[in-house]
């Protein structure tokens, strides 16, 4: 049985659907989790800064980030953007794959083929 991934977003994003549907019409099973409904726990949070750093985590062209006081936008580091991700999780770049040995962020077709081979589901063998 091929191994299953897991994509971080919310539902209503364009971007998300576009991953979702790459997804399923090349045959990877997924489980989605919307971040604004169940939420990202710290520990997970940590470790994909600690995996990716909090730059390319930390969505600031969106209109959460954009919205902040200017305050709350400058001067961040990791454990601030932490805690800005975890109070609005819309803050979250999206979508967030992962997998074992797997972790992308942003949906990029050619990214998605090169990383996703081995978790296609393979027709058994006859």
């Amino acid at each position: 049985m091929a191994a299953s991934v897991t994509i971080y977003g919310i539902p209503n994003c364009d971007t998300m659907r576009k991953a979702r549907a790459w997804l399923t019409d090349h045959a990877v099973a997924f489980t989605f989790h919307d971040y604004r409904r169940d939420g990202v726990d710290r520990s997970r949070l940590e470790g994909w800064v600690a995996r990716l750093g909090w730059e390319k985590l930390l969505n600031r062209s969106g209109t959460t980030f954009r919205k902040l006081a200017p305050a709350l936008r400058e001067g961040l580091d990791a454990e601030r953007a932490i805690e800005l991700m975890l109070e609005q999780p819309a803050m979250i770049r999206r979508p967030v794959l992962e997998g074992p040995g797997l972790l992308l962020v942003g949906f990029r077709p050619d990214e998605y083929v090169a990383a996703l081979s081995d978790f296609s589901a393979q027709d058994p063998a006859p």
